[in-house]
């Protein structure tokens, strides 16, 4: 008898239910999150039994759970899943049988689970971004107290010489501990951040799709691995338009009968992928091939709307520079 597992997940406990092939519960049960509480439920059932989650908080740790003891997971795309959010009832007990029975029945909407090594990759990536955006914030730190005491250096701050300058300055005691304590987290931070930038530019040279990707103007290593980690397999997209809506970068779209109304970009899908186009559409948008549209679109839309809009073009372009190295050069 096939039966079929649902699991609403959250930080510190998580629903479980089990459903026979005709539809009937055969277990509901909230449990801690751990091994042994999951296990307890559903560690009696045969290998390969389906199981199906949400794209929640924490989720990482239930999906090697499932792998490691011969289940099938299914993550749910939680936006998609309409008959958890429309439901009258809705608490843990019936979003985990229904996920379950939604299972069962084949209609469940899936998102892609990527791979242990790009999961991995993705952190590494995500983990040097979050370091560099401390290290900024620390820098606008030290600015702000500068400016606040009319001083300035337009060479800047941070190289040998710019460092004795700071050291030099007559300030406040408060105002000089700030500082202080600002260059010392600064040095702090510079340590992974130089191990994970050499581990960056590892991985790009082993990668011969960063090559490819580094063509787009604007896109370093560091550009391309974050958009190889985030799209994962681009065979999943047939088209660039399904990946530029994946991606959260085409409008909205609202239309009843001949009236048709296009809003702003959806932002649904990945932020670090959005946000690592939009970076580098900062330099692509000065580039001859994209420089005349942008300014065309930033007179008539503004200059966000018209970065935003070169930002999809570099992932129309990365979509079909990977596609024909995918295809051994034949256009796509």
């Amino acid at each position: 008898m096939s039966v079929y597992v649902g699991i609403d997940v959250h930080r510190k406990r998580s629903q479980v239910a089990v459903v026979n092939e005709g539809g009937e519960v055969l277990a509901n049960r909230n449990v801690p999150n751990g091994a042994q509480p999951i296990l307890s439920v559903i560690g009696g059932l045969p290998p390969g039994t389906p199981a199906a989650y949400e794209a929640a908080f924490g989720w990482g740790w239930l999906l090697e759970l499932l792998e490691s003891y011969g289940f099938e997971p299914h993550m749910v795309h939680p936006l998609q899943c309409k008959a958890i959010a429309s439901a009258r009832l809705k608490n843990d007990k019936a979003g985990a049988a229904t996920l379950a029975q939604l299972l069962r029945a084949d209609l469940l909407p899936e998102a892609w689970i990527a791979p242990p090594q790009v999961r991995q990759l993705r952190a590494m990536l995500r983990h040097r971004a979050q370091l560099v955006r401390l290290r900024t914030l620390l820098r606008n730190r030290v600015h702000a107290v500068l400016a606040g005491h009319g001083h300035g250096r337009p060479a800047g701050c941070w190289s040998g010489a710019g460092r004795q300058w700071l050291a030099s300055l007559d300030l406040p005691a408060v105002s000089r501990e700030v500082i202080d304590d600002a260059l010392a987290l600064m040095d702090a931070v510079q340590q992974p951040i130089g191990r994970l930038d050499a581990e960056v530019r590892q991985r790009a040279k082993a990668d011969p799709r960063v090559e490819v990707l580094t063509q787009l103007p604007g896109a370093g290593p560091f550009t391309a691995l974050v958009l190889l980690a985030e799209t994962g397999d681009i065979t999943r997209f047939s088209s660039a338009r399904k990946l530029a809506s994946w991606a959260g970068l085409t409008p909205t779209v609202r239309g009843s009968d001949r009236t048709v109304h296009h809003r702003h970009i959806s932002k649904q899908g990945p932020t670090w992928a959005r946000w690592v186009l939009c970076e580098a559409a900062q330099t692509a948008k000065r580039h001859p091939d994209f420089a005349p549209g942008y300014q065309a679109l930033a007179r008539r839309r503004g200059k966000k709307i018209a970065t935003t809009a070169i930002a999809r073009k570099l992932l129309t372009r990365a979509y079909h520079l990977l596609t024909d190295a995918a295809s051994g050069g034949a256009p796509s």
